[in-house]
């Protein structure tokens, strides 16, 4: 495989940046290095519950110094992505603060009468009564987008009902399949590199999973680097059938190149 010239930098937040709220060794010396060097890079998630703003100071009080205008997720993905396919258009929204903001911030009306879209992304507290309105809407016309199809999530008790679950449910009761938005839709990643205007040939995406991270940096066309501080072993990554540009440990392993 040709070396690249790495010129712009994705990567995945947990896993790679913090894992359990702590933050990963290393990844505060790489992000300083970045920001030094004017390196445009962003910090995905396809979390879609929180704003920018609420993202930056998670990560702050975890000891990492990132802009809001550095961080992207599968919420802000969306918005961009209904505000090019449907300018000024409406929708009926499940979720909270980081997809209702993107959503407004594109121009979006929200709605429970014959919106657009019904877009569902990720709460705290599904609602039964709005995932029942959902299902009549779809069944009604409405187009059903989904954020990101990951089918569960962490919690400090195990793993939460996450978007993906849900969008089971709605689907199995409508006859209607989502378009998923973010990871591993290459679309999250193009509209993370539209964002901060770079080309895919000269970004990497560093990622702790095969599944959404990597495959997507791959058909997106990037360099894929996948680190071992996630849910990936190294043993785990062979069994599948495509593969990362290359592993390290962690992102500590990448600081050299950023001199």
């Amino acid at each position: 495989m040709t070396e690249r010239e790495i010129r712009s930098w994705l990567m995945d937040m947990d896993g790679v940046l913090v894992r359990e709220e702590q933050a990963i060794a290393g990844a505060e010396e790489f992000l300083a290095r970045l920001r030094e060097r004017g390196t445009p890079f962003l910090v995905l998630t396809n979390n879609s519950i929180y704003t920018r703003r609420d993202l930056a100071a998670r990560l702050v009080a975890n000891g990492l110094d990132v802009p809001e205008e550095a961080i992207w997720t599968s919420a802000l993905a969306t918005a961009r992505f209904l505000e090019d396919q449907r300018p000024g258009g409406s929708a009926f929204v499940i979720g909270e603060a980081g997809l209702t903001t993107a959503l407004h911030d594109a121009g979006y009306t929200l709605t429970e009468r014959a919106p657009d879209y019904v877009v569902l992304g990720e709460t705290r507290t599904y609602s039964f009564e709005r995932i029942t309105r959902a299902i009549r809407l779809i069944a009604g016309g409405a187009r059903f987008i989904a954020t990101n199809p990951d089918p569960t999530g962490p919690s400090s008790e195990g793993p939460l009902p996450a978007t993906g679950s849900v969008a089971a449910l709605i689907s199995r009761a409508t006859g209607v399949e989502p378009y998923f938005v973010g990871k591993p839709n290459p679309l999250m990643m193009r509209s993370a590199l539209n964002a901060i205007d770079v080309h895919s040939e000269t970004a990497a995406m560093v990622g702790d999973r095969m599944d959404t991270d990597v495959v997507s940096g791959l058909e997106a066309g990037m360099e894929t680097i996948l680190v071992l501080t996630g849910v990936t072993t190294r043993q785990q990554a062979e069994r599948y059938p495509y593969r990362a540009s290359r592993i390290v440990d962690s992102v500590a392993e990448l600081i050299g190149e950023l001199t």
